[in-house]
Protein backbone atom coordinates (compact mmCIF):
# COMPACT_ATOMS: atom_id res chain seq x y z
CA UNK A 1 0.00 0.00 0.00
CA UNK A 2 1.17 3.35 -0.63
CA UNK A 3 1.78 4.91 3.12
CA UNK A 4 2.32 2.92 5.89
CA UNK A 5 -0.28 2.27 8.09
CA UNK A 6 1.36 -0.37 10.63
CA UNK A 7 4.33 -1.01 12.35
CA UNK A 8 6.36 -3.75 13.46
CA UNK A 9 7.39 -3.73 17.20
CA UNK A 10 11.03 -3.44 16.15
CA UNK A 11 10.01 -0.54 13.95
CA UNK A 12 8.67 1.36 17.21
CA UNK A 13 10.70 3.68 18.92
CA UNK A 14 12.25 7.14 18.69
CA UNK A 15 13.62 8.54 15.88
CA UNK A 16 12.10 6.26 13.42
CA UNK A 17 9.62 6.99 10.69
CA UNK A 18 5.77 8.07 12.16
CA UNK A 19 7.37 8.83 15.77
CA UNK A 20 7.87 12.54 16.33
CA UNK A 21 6.36 14.04 19.87
CA UNK A 22 3.53 16.00 17.77
CA UNK A 23 2.81 12.62 15.66
CA UNK A 24 2.63 10.41 18.59
CA UNK A 25 0.31 13.09 20.61
CA UNK A 26 -2.20 13.40 17.34
CA UNK A 27 -2.56 9.86 16.59
CA UNK A 28 -2.65 7.89 20.03
CA UNK A 29 -6.63 9.11 20.36
CA UNK A 30 -7.84 7.56 17.62
CA UNK A 31 -7.55 4.23 19.73
CA UNK A 32 -9.66 5.51 22.65
CA UNK A 33 -12.70 4.12 23.78
CA UNK A 34 -14.58 6.89 23.03
CA UNK A 35 -13.95 6.47 19.43
CA UNK A 36 -16.57 5.77 17.11
CA UNK A 37 -15.45 4.37 12.93
CA UNK A 38 -17.65 5.96 10.17
CA UNK A 39 -17.33 3.07 7.53
CA UNK A 40 -18.85 4.71 4.99
CA UNK A 41 -20.73 7.43 3.16
CA UNK A 42 -23.84 6.66 4.27
CA UNK A 43 -23.16 6.39 7.90
CA UNK A 44 -21.76 10.03 7.71
CA UNK A 45 -24.70 11.26 5.95
CA UNK A 46 -27.32 9.96 8.42
CA UNK A 47 -24.62 11.01 10.87
CA UNK A 48 -24.72 14.30 9.38
CA UNK A 49 -28.45 14.84 8.28
CA UNK A 50 -29.29 13.91 12.17
CA UNK A 51 -26.78 16.46 13.60
CA UNK A 52 -27.92 19.63 15.51
CA UNK A 53 -28.33 22.79 13.16
CA UNK A 54 -28.40 20.68 10.05
CA UNK A 55 -30.49 21.91 7.51
CA UNK A 56 -32.16 18.89 4.78
CA UNK A 57 -33.13 20.78 1.94
CA UNK A 58 -35.47 19.47 -0.71
CA UNK A 59 -33.09 19.38 -3.73
CA UNK A 60 -32.03 15.12 -4.06
CA UNK A 61 -28.46 14.33 -4.62
CA UNK A 62 -28.51 13.89 -8.29
CA UNK A 63 -27.20 9.55 -8.75
CA UNK A 64 -26.33 9.63 -5.19
CA UNK A 65 -25.85 5.94 -5.52
CA UNK A 66 -23.15 6.12 -7.67
CA UNK A 67 -20.53 7.11 -5.18
CA UNK A 68 -21.89 5.40 -2.28
CA UNK A 69 -25.21 7.14 -0.92
CA UNK A 70 -28.49 5.67 -1.00
CA UNK A 71 -30.78 6.82 -3.62
CA UNK A 72 -33.21 9.61 -1.60
CA UNK A 73 -30.21 11.89 -0.63
CA UNK A 74 -30.54 15.27 -0.10
CA UNK A 75 -28.15 18.20 -0.66
CA UNK A 76 -27.50 18.99 3.51
CA UNK A 77 -26.43 22.81 4.18
CA UNK A 78 -25.20 23.85 7.50
CA UNK A 79 -23.95 27.00 8.63
CA UNK A 80 -20.41 28.31 10.47
CA UNK A 81 -21.89 31.73 11.89
CA UNK A 82 -19.71 34.08 11.32
CA UNK A 83 -16.95 32.31 10.14
CA UNK A 84 -17.11 32.01 6.31
CA UNK A 85 -13.49 31.87 5.29
CA UNK A 86 -10.38 30.55 5.77
CA UNK A 87 -7.74 32.20 8.21
CA UNK A 88 -3.79 32.65 7.77
CA UNK A 89 -2.39 33.74 10.62
CA UNK A 90 -3.54 30.56 12.49
CA UNK A 91 -1.21 28.44 11.01
CA UNK A 92 1.90 27.50 12.59
CA UNK A 93 4.29 25.10 10.89
CA UNK A 94 6.97 22.91 12.23
CA UNK A 95 10.59 23.50 11.00
CA UNK A 96 9.66 27.49 10.33
CA UNK A 97 11.42 30.07 12.13
CA UNK A 98 9.66 31.26 15.49
CA UNK A 99 7.43 28.24 15.69
CA UNK A 100 7.36 26.99 19.64
CA UNK A 101 6.57 23.35 19.19
CA UNK A 102 7.06 22.86 23.03
CA UNK A 103 4.60 25.05 23.82
CA UNK A 104 2.00 23.83 21.00
CA UNK A 105 2.50 20.18 21.80
CA UNK A 106 1.59 21.15 25.58
CA UNK A 107 -1.85 23.31 24.31
CA UNK A 108 -2.12 20.13 21.66
CA UNK A 109 -2.33 17.56 24.44
CA UNK A 110 -4.68 19.82 26.35
CA UNK A 111 -6.98 19.92 23.70
CA UNK A 112 -7.20 16.18 23.19
CA UNK A 113 -7.38 15.72 26.78
CA UNK A 114 -10.35 17.75 27.04
CA UNK A 115 -12.49 15.44 24.20
CA UNK A 116 -12.34 12.52 26.60
CA UNK A 117 -15.64 12.92 27.85
CA UNK A 118 -17.69 12.97 24.45
CA UNK A 119 -18.20 10.55 21.45
CA UNK A 120 -14.88 11.25 18.63
CA UNK A 121 -15.62 10.03 15.16
CA UNK A 122 -12.67 8.54 12.90
CA UNK A 123 -12.88 8.39 9.17
CA UNK A 124 -10.36 7.40 6.18
CA UNK A 125 -10.43 8.42 2.91
CA UNK A 126 -7.93 8.57 -0.40
CA UNK A 127 -5.76 11.48 -1.34
CA UNK A 128 -4.70 10.65 -4.93
CA UNK A 129 -6.93 8.49 -7.39
CA UNK A 130 -3.98 6.69 -9.55
CA UNK A 131 -2.34 3.94 -8.43
CA UNK A 132 1.27 5.83 -8.99
CA UNK A 133 0.14 8.38 -5.99
CA UNK A 134 -2.15 7.33 -3.67
CA UNK A 135 -2.21 8.40 -0.12
CA UNK A 136 -4.61 7.48 3.13
CA UNK A 137 -5.62 9.74 5.51
CA UNK A 138 -7.31 9.49 8.80
CA UNK A 139 -9.67 12.34 10.45
CA UNK A 140 -10.58 12.49 14.56
CA UNK A 141 -13.38 14.69 14.77
CA UNK A 142 -15.59 15.65 18.20
CA UNK A 143 -19.75 14.32 18.16
CA UNK A 144 -21.40 17.75 16.79
CA UNK A 145 -19.10 18.13 13.54
CA UNK A 146 -20.56 15.73 12.00
CA UNK A 147 -21.20 18.23 8.72
CA UNK A 148 -17.36 18.62 8.91
CA UNK A 149 -17.00 14.47 8.65
CA UNK A 150 -19.25 13.95 5.81
CA UNK A 151 -18.09 17.02 3.70
CA UNK A 152 -14.69 15.72 4.40
CA UNK A 153 -15.22 12.43 3.10
CA UNK A 154 -16.88 13.89 0.29
CA UNK A 155 -14.43 15.81 -1.02
CA UNK A 156 -11.80 13.40 -1.06
CA UNK A 157 -12.19 9.44 -2.51
CA UNK A 158 -14.00 7.31 0.36
CA UNK A 159 -12.84 3.59 0.07
CA UNK A 160 -15.44 2.35 -1.88
CA UNK A 161 -14.69 -1.41 -3.13
CA UNK A 162 -12.86 0.12 -6.04
CA UNK A 163 -10.56 2.46 -4.68
CA UNK A 164 -9.47 0.17 -1.96
CA UNK A 165 -8.35 -2.58 -4.57
CA UNK A 166 -6.57 0.22 -6.24
CA UNK A 167 -5.07 1.54 -2.91
CA UNK A 168 -3.83 -2.48 -2.54
CA UNK A 169 -1.81 -2.35 -5.71
CA UNK A 170 -0.81 0.84 -5.64
CA UNK A 171 3.17 1.93 -5.20
CA UNK A 172 4.41 2.22 -2.20
CA UNK A 173 5.70 5.70 -1.28
CA UNK A 174 8.81 5.11 0.90
CA UNK A 175 8.87 6.34 4.41
CA UNK A 176 5.74 7.80 4.50
CA UNK A 177 3.53 7.01 6.74
CA UNK A 178 -0.53 7.68 6.94
CA UNK A 179 -2.09 11.40 7.10
CA UNK A 180 -3.71 11.73 11.05
CA UNK A 181 -5.30 14.86 11.59
CA UNK A 182 -7.48 15.70 15.04
CA UNK A 183 -9.34 18.57 14.49
CA UNK A 184 -11.76 20.29 17.62
CA UNK A 185 -13.97 23.34 15.69
CA UNK A 186 -15.29 24.23 19.29
CA UNK A 187 -11.53 24.73 20.92
CA UNK A 188 -11.08 28.17 22.30
CA UNK A 189 -7.41 29.29 24.10
CA UNK A 190 -6.80 32.86 24.86
CA UNK A 191 -3.84 33.19 23.14
CA UNK A 192 -5.39 31.94 20.22
CA UNK A 193 -8.30 33.89 19.35
CA UNK A 194 -8.89 33.14 15.32
CA UNK A 195 -7.64 29.28 16.67
CA UNK A 196 -4.84 26.99 15.91
CA UNK A 197 -4.16 25.67 13.09
CA UNK A 198 -0.44 22.91 13.75
CA UNK A 199 1.38 20.73 11.12
CA UNK A 200 4.36 18.98 11.26
CA UNK A 201 3.94 18.09 7.31
CA UNK A 202 7.29 15.87 7.54
CA UNK A 203 5.74 13.44 10.38
CA UNK A 204 2.38 13.51 8.21
CA UNK A 205 -0.34 14.76 10.52
CA UNK A 206 -1.93 17.76 11.60
CA UNK A 207 -4.11 19.66 14.44
CA UNK A 208 -6.97 22.03 13.48
CA UNK A 209 -8.31 23.85 16.60
CA UNK A 210 -10.67 26.12 16.78
CA UNK A 211 -11.75 26.01 12.76
CA UNK A 212 -15.31 25.54 12.04
CA UNK A 213 -14.68 26.50 8.54
CA UNK A 214 -14.97 22.74 6.52
CA UNK A 215 -11.92 24.75 3.46
CA UNK A 216 -9.73 24.25 6.88
CA UNK A 217 -9.85 20.55 6.68
CA UNK A 218 -9.92 20.45 3.63
CA UNK A 219 -6.90 23.01 2.31
CA UNK A 220 -5.25 21.66 5.53
CA UNK A 221 -5.21 17.36 4.32
CA UNK A 222 -4.39 18.80 0.83
CA UNK A 223 -0.85 20.70 2.89
CA UNK A 224 0.41 17.53 4.01
CA UNK A 225 -0.69 15.18 0.49
CA UNK A 226 0.80 18.05 -1.50
CA UNK A 227 4.47 17.80 1.19
CA UNK A 228 4.28 14.36 0.56
CA UNK A 229 4.78 14.81 -3.09
CA UNK A 230 6.97 17.50 -3.33
CA UNK A 231 9.02 15.09 -1.20
CA UNK A 232 8.58 12.35 -4.00
CA UNK A 233 9.43 14.24 -6.84
CA UNK A 234 5.95 15.75 -7.97
CA UNK A 235 5.80 19.77 -8.45
CA UNK A 236 2.21 20.00 -6.37
CA UNK A 237 -0.48 22.32 -7.70
CA UNK A 238 -2.89 24.47 -6.40
CA UNK A 239 -4.75 25.21 -10.06
CA UNK A 240 -6.80 23.43 -12.60
CA UNK A 241 -5.10 21.27 -15.23
CA UNK A 242 -7.25 20.16 -18.54
CA UNK A 243 -5.87 18.41 -21.93
CA UNK A 244 -7.09 19.16 -25.43
CA UNK A 245 -7.77 16.93 -27.96
CA UNK A 246 -7.38 19.03 -31.69
CA UNK A 247 -8.66 17.58 -35.31
CA UNK A 248 -5.49 16.19 -35.87
CA UNK A 249 -5.93 13.92 -32.96
CA UNK A 250 -2.45 15.48 -30.94
CA UNK A 251 -3.22 16.38 -27.84
CA UNK A 252 -2.17 19.56 -25.71
CA UNK A 253 -2.32 19.54 -21.92
CA UNK A 254 -2.18 23.01 -20.19
CA UNK A 255 -1.88 23.66 -16.40
CA UNK A 256 -3.02 26.97 -14.88
CA UNK A 257 -2.09 28.53 -11.84
CA UNK A 258 -4.37 32.10 -9.99
CA UNK A 259 -5.18 33.19 -6.81
CA UNK A 260 -8.77 33.49 -5.83
CA UNK A 261 -10.83 35.18 -8.61
CA UNK A 262 -8.11 35.15 -11.17
CA UNK A 263 -10.42 32.69 -13.53
CA UNK A 264 -8.67 29.38 -13.29
CA UNK A 265 -11.69 27.83 -12.99
CA UNK A 266 -13.17 29.56 -15.37
CA UNK A 267 -10.47 28.47 -17.57
CA UNK A 268 -10.23 24.70 -16.40
CA UNK A 269 -13.87 24.68 -17.48
CA UNK A 270 -14.29 26.45 -20.71
CA UNK A 271 -16.07 24.19 -23.25
CA UNK A 272 -14.67 26.04 -26.35
CA UNK A 273 -17.70 25.79 -28.01
CA UNK A 274 -17.16 22.15 -28.81
CA UNK A 275 -13.64 23.04 -30.82
CA UNK A 276 -12.43 20.28 -29.66
CA UNK A 277 -12.38 17.13 -27.25
CA UNK A 278 -11.52 18.32 -23.70
CA UNK A 279 -10.80 16.01 -20.62
CA UNK A 280 -10.34 18.09 -16.81
CA UNK A 281 -8.21 16.67 -14.41
CA UNK A 282 -9.23 19.57 -11.48
CA UNK A 283 -9.48 23.11 -11.07
CA UNK A 284 -8.25 23.02 -7.74
CA UNK A 285 -5.80 20.18 -6.51
CA UNK A 286 -3.64 18.06 -8.57
CA UNK A 287 0.72 16.96 -9.36
CA UNK A 288 2.68 16.86 -12.02
CA UNK A 289 5.75 14.45 -12.24
CA UNK A 290 8.71 15.91 -13.07
CA UNK A 291 10.07 13.16 -14.43
CA UNK A 292 7.55 11.97 -17.00
CA UNK A 293 5.07 15.31 -16.82
CA UNK A 294 1.84 13.43 -16.39
CA UNK A 295 -0.57 14.84 -14.15
CA UNK A 296 -2.45 13.07 -10.90
CA UNK A 297 -5.57 14.58 -9.57
CA UNK A 298 -5.53 14.44 -5.34
CA UNK A 299 -9.67 14.90 -5.11
CA UNK A 300 -13.03 13.68 -7.06
CA UNK A 301 -14.79 16.44 -5.88
CA UNK A 302 -14.86 20.20 -5.63
CA UNK A 303 -15.48 22.79 -3.43
CA UNK A 304 -17.17 26.07 -5.43
CA UNK A 305 -17.97 28.76 -4.50
CA UNK A 306 -21.81 29.75 -5.00
CA UNK A 307 -21.98 33.06 -5.08
CA UNK A 308 -22.24 32.50 -9.54
CA UNK A 309 -24.52 30.21 -9.32
CA UNK A 310 -28.47 31.29 -9.10
CA UNK A 311 -30.79 28.49 -7.38
CA UNK A 312 -32.05 27.40 -11.34
CA UNK A 313 -28.57 27.13 -12.60
CA UNK A 314 -28.18 23.73 -13.66
CA UNK A 315 -24.66 23.12 -12.30
CA UNK A 316 -26.93 23.24 -8.93
CA UNK A 317 -28.10 20.07 -10.10
CA UNK A 318 -24.66 17.88 -8.80
CA UNK A 319 -24.67 19.84 -5.42
CA UNK A 320 -23.67 17.30 -2.44
CA UNK A 321 -23.35 19.43 0.56
CA UNK A 322 -23.63 23.32 1.08
CA UNK A 323 -22.06 25.82 3.74
CA UNK A 324 -22.57 29.42 4.70
CA UNK A 325 -25.36 29.58 2.60
CA UNK A 326 -29.22 30.58 2.89
CA UNK A 327 -32.42 28.76 2.42
CA UNK A 328 -36.01 29.11 1.88
CA UNK A 329 -38.99 27.52 0.57
CA UNK A 330 -40.05 27.68 -3.37
CA UNK A 331 -43.93 27.79 -4.90
CA UNK A 332 -43.67 24.30 -4.01
CA UNK A 333 -43.49 24.19 -0.14
CA UNK A 334 -39.86 22.76 -0.96
CA UNK A 335 -36.64 23.88 1.03
CA UNK A 336 -34.04 25.48 -1.28
CA UNK A 337 -30.73 27.07 -0.90
CA UNK A 338 -30.12 30.86 -1.37
CA UNK A 339 -26.84 30.89 -3.07
CA UNK A 340 -25.47 34.10 -4.22
CA UNK A 341 -23.93 35.23 -1.26
CA UNK A 342 -26.90 37.04 0.17
CA UNK A 343 -26.32 35.99 3.68
CA UNK A 344 -22.50 36.27 3.50
CA UNK A 345 -19.12 36.39 1.09
CA UNK A 346 -18.04 32.97 0.42
CA UNK A 347 -20.77 30.59 0.39
CA UNK A 348 -19.26 27.43 -0.69
CA UNK A 349 -20.74 23.89 -1.96
CA UNK A 350 -19.44 20.89 -2.72
CA UNK A 351 -20.20 19.51 -6.16
CA UNK A 352 -19.99 15.54 -7.51
CA UNK A 353 -17.46 14.55 -10.01
CA UNK A 354 -20.45 14.41 -12.27
CA UNK A 355 -20.43 17.55 -12.88
CA UNK A 356 -17.59 18.04 -15.43
CA UNK A 357 -18.68 14.94 -17.95
CA UNK A 358 -15.17 14.77 -18.96
CA UNK A 359 -13.72 14.53 -16.10
CA UNK A 360 -10.76 12.12 -15.44
CA UNK A 361 -8.10 11.39 -12.97
CA UNK A 362 -4.94 11.03 -14.51
CA UNK A 363 -3.76 12.30 -17.60
CA UNK A 364 -0.86 10.77 -18.84
CA UNK A 365 0.10 13.13 -21.77
CA UNK A 366 2.92 15.43 -20.48
CA UNK A 367 1.99 18.96 -19.78
CA UNK A 368 2.75 21.31 -22.79
CA UNK A 369 2.09 24.56 -20.98
CA UNK A 370 2.28 26.28 -17.22
CA UNK A 371 0.32 29.65 -17.47
CA UNK A 372 0.34 31.86 -14.84
CA UNK A 373 -2.83 33.67 -14.28
CA UNK A 374 -2.41 37.42 -13.15
CA UNK A 375 -4.29 40.50 -12.00
CA UNK A 376 -1.46 42.90 -12.85
CA UNK A 377 -2.60 46.42 -14.74
CA UNK A 378 0.80 47.00 -16.87
CA UNK A 379 0.87 42.99 -18.48
CA UNK A 380 -0.98 42.79 -21.66
CA UNK A 381 -3.04 39.90 -21.60
CA UNK A 382 -0.87 37.46 -22.55
CA UNK A 383 3.08 36.96 -22.91
CA UNK A 384 5.53 33.99 -23.47
CA UNK A 385 8.63 33.38 -20.90
CA UNK A 386 11.91 31.96 -22.20
CA UNK A 387 14.24 30.69 -19.96
CA UNK A 388 13.15 28.10 -17.45
CA UNK A 389 14.66 30.47 -14.31
CA UNK A 390 12.28 32.99 -15.56
CA UNK A 391 9.59 30.74 -16.35
CA UNK A 392 9.93 29.42 -12.37
CA UNK A 393 10.76 32.74 -10.65
CA UNK A 394 7.23 34.72 -12.43
CA UNK A 395 5.69 32.04 -10.71
CA UNK A 396 7.22 32.29 -7.19
CA UNK A 397 6.01 35.60 -7.89
CA UNK A 398 2.24 35.12 -9.15
CA UNK A 399 0.69 38.57 -8.31
CA UNK A 400 -2.53 40.32 -8.06
CA UNK A 401 -3.95 43.23 -7.55
CA UNK A 402 -5.23 44.80 -3.99
CA UNK A 403 -8.89 44.87 -3.44
CA UNK A 404 -10.70 48.14 -3.50
CA UNK A 405 -12.10 47.37 -0.35
CA UNK A 406 -8.84 47.40 1.84
CA UNK A 407 -7.62 49.18 4.49
CA UNK A 408 -4.40 50.03 4.16
CA UNK A 409 -1.52 51.57 6.11
CA UNK A 410 -0.38 54.97 5.38
CA UNK A 411 2.61 54.81 3.19
CA UNK A 412 1.34 50.98 1.53
CA UNK A 413 1.48 51.90 -2.33
CA UNK A 414 -2.23 50.89 -3.33
CA UNK A 415 -1.04 49.85 -6.42
CA UNK A 416 2.05 47.51 -5.36
CA UNK A 417 1.11 43.55 -6.57
CA UNK A 418 0.36 40.93 -4.08
CA UNK A 419 2.22 37.84 -4.13
CA UNK A 420 1.04 34.51 -3.75
CA UNK A 421 4.24 32.25 -4.97
CA UNK A 422 2.14 29.52 -7.39
CA UNK A 423 -0.52 30.44 -6.34
CA UNK A 424 -0.45 28.22 -3.45
CA UNK A 425 -0.86 29.54 -0.08
CA UNK A 426 -0.94 26.03 1.42
CA UNK A 427 3.80 25.19 1.26
CA UNK A 428 4.83 24.17 4.22
CA UNK A 429 8.23 23.79 2.45
CA UNK A 430 10.97 26.18 1.44
CA UNK A 431 10.05 27.93 -1.81
CA UNK A 432 13.26 26.89 -2.91
CA UNK A 433 11.55 23.12 -3.30
CA UNK A 434 8.44 24.72 -5.95
CA UNK A 435 10.78 26.79 -7.50
CA UNK A 436 13.60 24.32 -8.43
CA UNK A 437 10.91 21.35 -9.66
CA UNK A 438 9.01 24.21 -11.57
CA UNK A 439 12.17 24.97 -13.31
CA UNK A 440 12.87 21.44 -14.11
CA UNK A 441 9.36 21.08 -15.84
CA UNK A 442 10.46 24.00 -18.35
CA UNK A 443 14.10 23.09 -18.57
CA UNK A 444 13.74 19.37 -18.84
CA UNK A 445 10.63 18.92 -20.05
CA UNK A 446 9.95 21.72 -22.46
CA UNK A 447 7.27 22.98 -20.79
CA UNK A 448 6.12 26.20 -22.75
CA UNK A 449 5.00 29.51 -19.49
CA UNK A 450 3.11 31.92 -20.28
CA UNK A 451 1.52 34.91 -17.79
CA UNK A 452 -2.15 35.41 -18.91
CA UNK A 453 -3.61 38.91 -17.45
CA UNK A 454 -7.65 38.05 -16.90
CA UNK A 455 -7.79 41.57 -15.15
CA UNK A 456 -7.20 44.76 -16.56
CA UNK A 457 -5.07 46.00 -18.42
CA UNK A 458 -4.24 49.81 -17.95
CA UNK A 459 -7.32 50.66 -17.27
CA UNK A 460 -9.39 48.50 -19.72
CA UNK A 461 -11.29 45.07 -18.79
CA UNK A 462 -10.07 42.18 -20.06
CA UNK A 463 -13.00 40.10 -21.45
CA UNK A 464 -13.32 36.66 -20.18
CA UNK A 465 -13.20 35.67 -23.86
CA UNK A 466 -10.45 37.47 -25.15
CA UNK A 467 -8.66 35.42 -22.39
CA UNK A 468 -10.09 31.86 -23.96
CA UNK A 469 -9.00 32.92 -27.42
CA UNK A 470 -5.78 33.84 -26.25
CA UNK A 471 -5.65 30.41 -24.42
CA UNK A 472 -7.20 28.69 -28.04
CA UNK A 473 -4.56 30.27 -29.98
CA UNK A 474 -1.73 28.85 -28.07
CA UNK A 475 -3.42 25.13 -28.15
CA UNK A 476 -3.89 25.40 -32.21
CA UNK A 477 0.08 26.95 -32.51
CA UNK A 478 -1.85 30.08 -33.83
CA UNK A 479 -0.50 32.63 -31.70
CA UNK A 480 2.37 34.80 -33.12
CA UNK A 481 4.74 35.80 -30.64
CA UNK A 482 7.18 38.02 -30.83
CA UNK A 483 9.75 39.56 -28.79
CA UNK A 484 8.19 42.51 -26.78
CA UNK A 485 10.26 45.21 -26.39
CA UNK A 486 13.48 45.59 -24.77
CA UNK A 487 13.08 42.18 -23.02
CA UNK A 488 15.21 39.06 -24.21
CA UNK A 489 13.07 36.44 -22.27
CA UNK A 490 9.64 37.74 -23.02
CA UNK A 491 7.65 37.55 -25.87
CA UNK A 492 4.19 38.78 -26.75
CA UNK A 493 1.02 38.61 -28.52
CA UNK A 494 -0.19 41.49 -29.91
CA UNK A 495 -4.02 41.01 -29.50
CA UNK A 496 -6.25 44.68 -31.11
CA UNK A 497 -6.88 47.30 -28.02
CA UNK A 498 -4.37 45.80 -25.40
CA UNK A 499 -0.74 46.31 -27.57
CA UNK A 500 1.12 48.31 -24.88
CA UNK A 501 2.97 51.09 -26.07
CA UNK A 502 6.27 50.78 -25.02
CA UNK A 503 6.80 54.87 -25.93
CA UNK A 504 4.85 55.64 -23.20
CA UNK A 505 6.85 57.19 -20.28
CA UNK A 506 4.27 56.50 -17.64
CA UNK A 507 3.11 53.09 -18.95
CA UNK A 508 7.03 51.91 -18.94
CA UNK A 509 7.21 53.55 -15.31
CA UNK A 510 4.45 51.74 -13.92
CA UNK A 511 5.88 48.86 -15.73
CA UNK A 512 9.01 48.92 -13.84
CA UNK A 513 7.86 49.41 -10.60
CA UNK A 514 4.99 46.47 -10.39
CA UNK A 515 8.30 44.56 -12.05
CA UNK A 516 10.17 46.08 -8.75
CA UNK A 517 7.69 45.04 -6.95
CA UNK A 518 8.70 41.13 -8.10
CA UNK A 519 12.98 41.90 -7.57
CA UNK A 520 11.63 43.03 -4.05
CA UNK A 521 9.54 40.45 -3.02
CA UNK A 522 12.87 37.70 -4.28
CA UNK A 523 15.48 39.45 -2.42
CA UNK A 524 12.99 39.97 0.88
CA UNK A 525 12.84 36.13 0.70
CA UNK A 526 16.64 36.10 1.49
CA UNK A 527 15.27 37.27 5.36
CA UNK A 528 11.89 36.52 5.83
CA UNK A 529 11.45 33.57 8.07
CA UNK A 530 15.39 33.30 8.77
CA UNK A 531 15.83 33.07 4.92
CA UNK A 532 13.48 30.02 4.75
CA UNK A 533 12.04 31.17 1.62
CA UNK A 534 15.17 31.80 0.10
CA UNK A 535 15.22 31.37 -3.73
CA UNK A 536 18.69 30.99 -5.85
CA UNK A 537 20.69 33.37 -7.12
CA UNK A 538 19.66 32.64 -10.57
CA UNK A 539 16.20 33.94 -9.89
CA UNK A 540 17.77 37.28 -8.60
CA UNK A 541 19.34 37.13 -11.73
CA UNK A 542 16.12 36.37 -13.99
CA UNK A 543 13.95 39.07 -12.51
CA UNK A 544 17.20 41.77 -12.14
CA UNK A 545 17.89 41.26 -15.72
CA UNK A 546 13.87 42.48 -16.87
CA UNK A 547 14.43 45.34 -14.12
CA UNK A 548 17.55 46.07 -16.18
CA UNK A 549 15.84 45.81 -19.58
CA UNK A 550 13.01 48.40 -18.75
Amino acid sequence: MSTKAFYKRDEVGPGKVGFSKTRSIIEAPFYGNNVVEVKDLKQAYELAKDSPGTIVTDMPVYKGETFGLDPDAKVLLFNDGSVTGRCAAARRITGEPEVDTTDLDKKLMDAIYDTRYGVLYHAQVYIGLDPEFMVKAHLLIPEGEENILYSWMLNFQYMSDEYVNMYKKSKVIENEPDIYIFSDPQWQHPEHPLGLTYFNTEQNCAALLGMRYFGEHKKGTLTIAWAIANRHGYASCHGGQKEYTLKDGSKYVASVFGLSGSGKSTLTHAKHGGKYDVTVLHDDAFIINTETGSSIALEPTYFDKTADYPLNSEDNKYLLTAQNCSATRDEDGKVVLVTEDIRNGNGRAIKSKLWSPNRVDRIESPVNAIIWIMKDPTIPPVVKLKGASLASVMGATLATKRSSAERLAPGVDPNALVVEPYANPFRTYPLVNDYEKFKTLVADRHVDCYIVNTGDFMGKKVPKEVTIGVLEAIVEGKADFKQWGNFKDIEIYDIEGFVPDMKDKEYLSQLKARMNDRLEFVRSRDTFKGGYDKLPKDAHDAIQAVVDQL
